[in-house]
């Protein structure tokens, strides 16, 4: 990770170490409750799969912008591990000028006489700015060109005004020309950026189709993404390919279709070859969250989202044929709409501040959790946020980052980016379980919890104090003990990040400066500064007592720390 995205309390900046992670439970108790988190960095549980390493975004155009290049660069110097990027209107017919929740590359057009026209120009500066920043794209194969759609008319959409499923979410005319658009891009892909590079791409067709986003039935989905998934072999028989990324399990219409996804590609007849089956390297579906207003304040809903992630983990190992396929949460997220703003949707307001950060760190935890018990083989989990170019600051769309000004969010990734080696064992006095999230979220006490990790001369913990409603809270006392150090280790430097409502915060930052628009070059400069991440006090060194460091600390509610201990 670059060393100008993090900050110390005087300003001056640290350099980074790679470490891992583990989920560990925590005592709840009292009006701003107690943590006793105890980490065995002895015990070694297996290596880390950094799945936080995912994010999307509607509007692929913004990766050639100014401020879209930007927070590409800080994705990518999140971890030595890849980032992928995942990205929707990828095939949209348009001239390149993007809008919320639109798109377009004017890949695929035909001229008069009806035959294909391909022009890569628009999606060689999306993937050549991908390949600048050194991030991997996760190639989503959609939407339909406006010449290849069976309704054409209307074609783009004026979100939030209007009709969203216009021509673009239709049917291909014709599924041959759709298959030789599809085999023409990866074999473009792989002369322009290398058959090695390409092979480490992920791609997948469509998105949702469960709902609006597909104007077809399942039958037809099936359909397309079989010349799809045939065609992308064929260009590239190395190449990996995985769907549907239907909507968030747990209702009748999205496990159906899943199911019946999953049962074509096991077994069902292939559209394209005729054979049994149709290849499916990952297993991607969607969960949301449902936040509200409640007494004037948001209330998150964690307990959506978790049953979304554990119900689709269910269906997926009940089919053996997929037991150890990978598995990728296309999207996850606290709610399902990124381009409305919070000032159109009170109850988004959640995405500025603190709030949204210690909801990442929960549900990152606890879909490893869940991982683990239903024994699925997870790769990622995409978090739908990116920027919005030229929209007012501080907006409140779902975003990481407001006009290169870097939000709360984005320094959990960061602390999260650090964690890397193996999970480590840990125990404590108690907690809440995942039962209790699946049942009503987390609104009975807060979820003073942690995740650890550690590799050769480093441990890590990252400790986060969340809870469903927005609201004040006294701080929590937290007690950390990082055990069984090893014997020849007499001292440890230790460094605590921290994210919070005065910590790695440009959204505070911004209220205090009178919540300017038009900012001087000064302002925007404290703001940067305020959007790096953290230290809480400077690095001190600590003795190992007994192969014990003991520490104890404030956190508040919906803060995050992560705590470093260095012997290297």
């Amino acid at each position: 990770m670059a060393a100008e995205y993090i900050r110390s309390v005087d300003g001056i900046c640290c350099g980074l170490c790679s470490l891992t992670l583990l989920v560990v439970a925590a005592a709840s108790y009292g009006a701003g409750g107690r943590a006793a988190v105890r980490v065995d960095a002895a015990m070694r549980q297996g290596p880390v799969r950094p799945i936080w390493s995912y994010f999307g975004f509607d509007e692929p155009n913004y990766a050639c912008m100014k401020h879209g290049r930007k927070l590409l660069a800080e994705l990518a110097a999140l971890s030595p591990a890849p980032v992928y990027i995942r990205s929707h209107n990828l095939l949209c017919t348009g001239d390149g000028t993007p809008a919320l929740k639109w798109g377009s590359t004017n890949a695929y057009t035909e001229d008069a006489a009806g035959r294909p026209v391909y022009d890569w120009t628009i999606l060689e500066r999306i993937f050549d700015a991908y390949r600048e920043a050194k991030v991997k794209p996760l190639v989503e194969i959609g939407f339909m060109p406006k010449a290849l759609s069976v309704k054409p008319e209307p074609y783009q959409h004026t979100w939030p005004k209007g009709k969203l499923w216009t021509g673009w979410a239709y049917p291909p005319k014709d599924y041959a020309k759709w298959a030789e658009l599809v085999c023409q891009w990866v074999r473009h892909s792989v002369e322009r950026y290398g058959r090695e590079e390409v092979e480490t791409w992920l791609w997948e067709v469509w998105n949702e189709p469960d709902i609006g986003y597909w104007q077809g039935t399942p039958e037809e989905f099936h359909k397309l993404y079989d010349f799809a998934a045939d065609a992308v072999k064929r260009a590239l028989p190395s190449a990996r390919i995985g769907g549907p990324h239907t909507t968030g399990p747990g209702n009748e219409r999205a496990d159906g279709f899943l199911r019946k996804f999953l049962e074509h590609c096991a077994r069902g007849t292939n559209h394209a070859t005729g054979k049994a089956g149709s290849p499916l390297d990952f297993v991607a579906f969607h969960a949301k969250g449902s936040p509200k207003l409640v007494n004037g304040h948001v209330q998150m809903g964690i307990s959506n989202q978790v049953r979304s992630i554990r119900r689709g983990f269910e269906i997926v190992a009940s089919f053996p044929e997929f037991r150890d396929t990978p598995v990728i949460l296309g999207e996850s997220d606290p709610e399902g709409a990124a381009a409305l703003s919070a000032r159109v949707a009170p109850q988004n307001g959640y995405r500025n501040g603190p709030l949204y950060g210690a909801y990442v760190a929960e549900t990152i935890a606890r879909t490893c959790e869940l991982a683990r018990r239903h024994r699925v083989n997870l790769q990622g989990s995409v978090t739908w946020a990116f920027e919005f170019e030229g929209q007012p600051f501080f907006e409140g769309f779902r975003t990481l980052a407001t006009n290169g000004i870097d939000k709360p969010v984005l320094s959990v990734f960061r602390m999260l980016g650090l964690m890397s080696g193996e999970w480590l064992a840990a125990e404590s006095m108690g907690g809440l379980p995942v039962s209790e999230l699946l049942e009503g979220g987390v609104r009975r006490a807060p979820d003073i919890n942690a995740m650890a990790a550690g590799r050769d001369g480093e441990v890590s913990a990252l400790i986060w104090n969340y809870h469903d409603d927005d609201v004040a809270a006294p701080d929590a006392a937290v007690e950390l003990a990082v055990e069984h150090l090893p014997d020849s280790v007499r001292s440890v430097l230790v460094r605590h990040y921290r994210m919070d409502e005065r910590h790695s915060n440009a959204f505070t930052a911004w209220k205090q400066m009178g919540s300017p628009q038009n900012l001087t070059g000064e302002q925007y400069a404290r703001l940067e500064a305020a959007g790096r991440l953290e230290l809480l006090a400077e690095p001190e060194r600590m003795p190992v007592e007994s192969g014990s460091v003991k520490l104890k600390f404030g956190l508040p509610r919906q803060g995050v720390s992560l705590i470093q201990l260095d012997w290297r």
